[in-house]
């Protein structure tokens, strides 16, 4: 299952882990993806949208 959102496309961030003694190793940061049903062409489908995506969604009122 990819970590990318079906509607922006936005994906994880990548980066480095630092200790305390600055010894760096990777790591990432996911995005936070939910499930909802979206209002596509008039019909309900599920897409997986970023928490941020999903806060614009309701304020437009496309959810169905």
């Amino acid at each position: 299952m990819s970590r990318k959102s079906d509607i922006s496309g936005v994906g994880p961030l990548y980066g480095n882990r630092r200790s305390h003694s600055l010894h760096a190793t990777r790591r990432r940061w996911n995005v936070n993806l939910q499930t909802v049903k979206v209002l596509v062409d008039g019909k309900p489908k599920k897409l997986k949208v970023s928490a941020r995506e999903l806060r614009t969604l309701k304020k437009q009122g496309k959810l169905a």
